[in-house]
């Protein structure tokens, strides 16, 4: 549980702020999706950085709004080398991501998305269904990366292909993968971020 995590010096929030930016980084990096409209509002949803949250393909602003650059100015350098870390990361991982696609099951998709449309089921049951998931496309997947880094990379795809399936999930499947990414694989998370940082 996330409650669990946190600890009086408040590192549970900084550990979901750290796994919030790699998924949403993951799901802006990967190509071809279809929840483009549903992932800005996401963004903006979760107050990330504005670098994270503006469109990479230099295309001109419709809403006029420029103000978003200002915020990124005005944190702190650490905290913009962490996340621009994080953000290389949830690139890396997406490329990945986009090779492996094709090789997850259009039926397995099909079954998590309906699960996940069920109003029913607790957050605790979805992150089951999720594990679920994970663990079929783990078995059929090449065991050249270590495990730990399969397992984040297939959590974030399958959350993809999710979205994609039914761009208006995107927003409960988000919460569910860093729910369980918090849960299964913070320790992993953390070091890869220390490892990027050192």
């Amino acid at each position: 549980m996330l409650s669990d995590l946190e600890g009086s010096s408040g590192s549970g929030l900084q550990d979901e702020h750290i796994t919030d930016l790699l998924v949403f980084g993951f799901l802006q990096n990967c190509s071809n999706y279809n929840f483009q409209k549903e992932l800005q509002v996401l963004g903006h949803d979760l107050y990330l950085p504005a670098c994270l949250r503006e469109n990479h393909d230099d295309e001109l602003q419709t809403d006029g709004s420029q103000y978003s650059h200002f915020v990124l100015e005005s944190q702190e350098t650490d905290s913009e080398s962490q996340d621009e870390i994080i953000q290389n990361i949830a690139r890396q991982l997406a490329h990945i991501g986009d090779r492996m696609d094709r090789s997850v099951p259009p039926r397995l998709v099909n079954h998590l998305a309906i699960q996940f449309m069920n109003g029913n089921l607790s957050e605790e049951d979805r992150r089951e269904c999720l594990a679920a998931a994970l663990e079929q496309v783990m078995q059929t997947h090449p065991k050249d990366m270590e495990k730990e880094k399969t397992m984040l990379m297939l959590t974030m795809l399958l959350a993809k292909k999710v979205a994609d399936h039914t761009p208006s999930l995107l927003s409960d499947v988000f919460r569910t993968t860093v729910n369980f990414i918090n849960q299964n694989l913070l320790t992993y998370v953390r070091n890869l971020v220390r490892n990027e940082m050192d």
